[in-house]
């Protein structure tokens, strides 16, 4: 019997991995707005000069890091997903436009993507960021599913200068690379599950947290795909279009509003491009915010992202296909 997959935080990773990388590089940032993890803890007590709480002012983080960031600095803002919407001119201004004319690495760390903090309630669900962050020019969207996408990625981020977005899940999740050694980055997606010679009917394609739900799907429903983007942006649109030429029908699933520039669209530019095809049927949030209180399957079975509802719409597409 295989071990379960090793359940971390993509957070304390993160943090983890930039302290390790701090020990040998002096041009590490990590800026917080009062925002706290034990992880965190460690970088403060070692690399005081390197940390700075800005306290609630999320604004003033981007402000800050957007001036390091022009002397040379690489930098690492920390803020829970929702709030750091709160800075979206300065991120526009400050970190997109000025990195048209000079180099600017920012990585903005927006913990608690979709409704992974759950319990908390629509003030903390964090829906929009997909749509807002992916249609700045220059900024990166990183979304990974699982928390060794996020410690493979602290290099890349390192070296790439540009301003990127992480949008990191809340809760601890198992892990999906932890024995995949060929990620690329540039590519921004991996085929996880393909379907036998000859090509399949139905692919899953989907990005963070989702992933899990949709290799679980592709167990009981053999011959299903399942396609990875963990980079919403930049994105190799050729090479995810021939993953995705092999199959009849498509599926995004998303923790983010439909229709709104998230991952649906994303797919379907893609498709019509390439004057394909291939079905699209998108599963997300629709286009209202949810004031139920509950757990994440709760709120995914609410709006059909829950297991059960996304076997049966592939059931339903796999009957058409007959």
């Amino acid at each position: 019997m295989n071990p379960e997959p090793l359940k971390k935080s993509m957070r304390e990773v993160l943090v983890e991995t930039l302290h390790r990388r701090m020990l040998n590089n002096d041009r590490l940032f990590l800026l917080s707005d009062d925002l706290g993890t034990p992880a965190l803890d460690k970088i403060r007590k070692d690399f005081s000069d390197k940390f700075i709480n800005v306290g609630i002012a999320e604004q003033n983080m981007v402000n800050v890091a957007a001036g390091l960031a022009l002397e040379g600095y690489v930098v690492y803002t920390y803020a829970i997903a929702p709030f750091l919407m709160r800075a979206y001119e300065q991120i526009r201004l400050n970190l997109c436009v000025s990195s048209q004319i000079r180099p600017v690495n920012v990585n903005l760390i927006g913990v608690g993507a979709g409704v992974s903090y759950d319990v908390a309630g629509v003030t903390h669900h964090c829906l929009e960021d997909v749509s807002i962050m992916k249609v700045l020019p220059n900024m990166m969207v990183f979304s990974p599913s699982d928390w060794k996408l996020v410690e493979l990625f602290v290099d890349y981020s390192i070296e790439k200068k540009s301003p990127k977005y992480f949008r990191l899940d809340g809760k601890p999740v198992p892990s999906i690379y932890e024995n995949i050694n060929d990620v690329d980055f540039s590519k921004g997606f991996y085929e996880l599950v393909s379907p036998t010679a000859g090509g399949g009917k139905v692919c899953l394609v989907t990005t963070g947290y989702p992933t899990h739900r949709a290799l679980q799907v592709a167990k009981k429903l053999p011959g299903v795909g399942v396609v990875d983007v963990f980079m919403l942006k930049p994105l190799n649109e050729k090479l995810l279009f021939e993953a995705l030429k092999k199959y009849d029908s498509v599926i995004t699933i998303e923790e983010a509003f439909l229709n709104a520039g998230g991952l649906d669209n994303l797919i379907l530019k893609i498709l019509r491009a390439n004057r394909s095809t291939i079905e699209l049927n998108s599963l997300g949030f629709n286009d209202k915010y949810v004031f139920d209180s509950g757990g994440r399957d709760y709120l995914h079975a609410l709006n059909g992202l829950d297991e059960g509802s996304i076997i049966k719409t592939v059931q339903k597409l796999l009957e058409s296909s007959k």
